[in-house]
């Protein structure tokens, strides 16, 4: 594993046991953003969600399909590189083993996704609860490193996000094989995403720690936020 300095003032948060599940991260492209960062109902989007809502409940059915759970997107801040994906469906599996399996299936097939990802989890802070209602919930795209590095580099990351923004739950998936990303940061927010990214951007460290740690490492960090559907 790559080792990444500490900064003593961040320490690393306290990680659980990961999950031993794994996850399919699916990310469709029902109606196109707009050109700000909010993202709003459509009659596409709609249509999409109660098709996407049918066939999961199908894929609820599989015997190695543990659970299911379906996001609309309500913020996407305009980052170049962006997933352009405005509903994501997040399929757990019993293993990562399972996952070529349930991939293959004529529903999972039928969502028709854009983003594909077979993950397993490698750290977890808390837990994410992925179906709370009423919850707001990120999913952070890394890119631009390898997985190994990633990976230690957000740990490094993980105390600042604690102590400044009161998240309290982290769920880390990297890809079982290959991927689009080296990283995908699942996590439940506190507050909605517009408090959430005002905690950051007000911090003088989110620019001098949290950024320019990223930029030292050539990574680039591409979040979407989520409400269940």
């Amino acid at each position: 594993m790559v080792q990444i300095t500490v900064d003593s003032r961040f320490p690393k948060a306290d990680f659980g046991t990961p999950s031993p599940r794994g996850f399919l991260y699916l990310g469709i492209e029902a109606s196109p953003f707009g050109k700000g960062p909010f993202v709003g109902r459509s009659p596409d989007r709609d249509a999409a969600l109660s098709r996407v809502f049918e066939l999961a409940a199908k894929l609820d059915e599989h015997p190695k399909v543990e659970a299911s759970s379906v996001y609309r997107a309500v913020l996407a801040p305009p980052i170049p590189g962006r997933p352009n994906t405005d509903i994501a469906v997040l399929i757990e599996t019993s293993s990562p083993a399972d996952l070529a399996e349930v991939q293959e299936t004529e529903e999972c097939q039928r969502l028709g996704a854009s983003t594909v990802l077979r993950a397993r989890n490698i750290k977890k802070i808390g837990s994410t609860d992925p179906g709370r209602r009423g919850s707001t919930f990120m999913l952070n795209h890394f890119i631009g490193t390898d997985s190994d590095t990633a990976v230690a580099v957000w740990e490094t990351l993980t105390g600042w996000f604690t102590r400044k923004t009161g998240i309290d739950n982290s769920t880390a998936l990297v890809p079982v094989d290959t991927g689009p990303y080296a990283l995908v940061n699942f996590a439940r927010l506190p507050v909605g995403p517009r408090r959430f990214l005002l905690r950051q951007f007000t911090r003088p460290s989110f620019g001098s720690f949290v950024r320019a740690r990223l930029r030292e490492y050539e990574m680039v960090s591409l979040p979407i936020f989520y409400v269940p559907a």
